[in-house]
Parts: C-alpha cells; sequence; structure tokens
C-alpha cells in the first residue's frame, strides 16, 4: 500500500498536525496503521509516536513526550531519508534537537515542532 498523503485520513491527520492538533493527528493516523502493512505499518507508527508525544508535551508531560519521541526515532532509522514522501532526515533532526532539549529540561526558548512535509 503506498502512503498517499492528498485525501483521506492521512491528508486529515496531516492538516492536523500542521495546526497542532497532535490528538487528532495521531487518531486520523492511527486509522491507516491498523490496516497498513509493513514497511508502511512502522513508518506510520513512528509519525503516530511523533504527534502522541506532542500531545504529551502539549499536557506537560516532558517525560512522555521524550519517551514516544526516542521510540519514533529507533523506528525511522531504518528509512532511507526521504519515504513515502516525507523528508525523513530532516524529521529526525528535530526530533533529536527536541529531545536534547527535553531530556535537559531546557525548553527556552522552545524549538518549533518538527514539520512532516
Amino acid at each position: 500500500m503506498p502512503i498517499q498523503w492528498n485525501d483521506g485520513a492521512l491528508a486529515e491527520g496531516l492538516r492536523c498536525y500542521q495546526n497542532e492538533e497532535f490528538f487528532l493527528a495521531h487518531e486520523h493516523w492511527e486509522s491507516v496503521w491498523l490496516i497498513a502493512e509493513e514497511p508502511e505499518k512502522t513508518f506510520l507508527q513512528a509519525l503516530i509516536q511523533v504527534a502522541a508525544a506532542f500531545h504529551h508535551f502539549q499536557k506537560k508531560n516532558s517525560k512522555g513526550a521524550a519517551s514516544l519521541l526516542q521510540a519514533s526515532l529507533r523506528r525511522l532509522d531504518s528509512f532511507p531519508s526521504v519515504y513515502g514522501g516525507i523528508e525523513v532526515e530532516s524529521l529526525q533532526k528535530c526530533i533529536r534537537e527536541w529531545l536534547q532539549k527535553l531530556l535537559l529540561e531546557d525548553l527556552s526558548p522552545r524549538p518549533p515542532y518538527p514539520r512532516i512535509r
């Protein structure tokens, strides 16, 4: 199943993610993840974990956010720099920056949320 970001639940989840509605993004993407096959299933799970991480961050749960970002990075490590139309390498770089700040408990200034593009 090729990943299609132009319509349906993936597109709606991307719109929610870009609007910082991370819980809703997670929900939309999960509906596709449930029926996906590998390797798309693992890739979508990584993106779902990113969205869930920032939902936790919005709810003041930095430890939960850091844990989910670490899990996401582990999954993304097996993918090329661009996969399914997503710039994986730049996403990983942003996630690592967030992780460093979360683990040091130094979010001033808070970096922008990673873009999924």
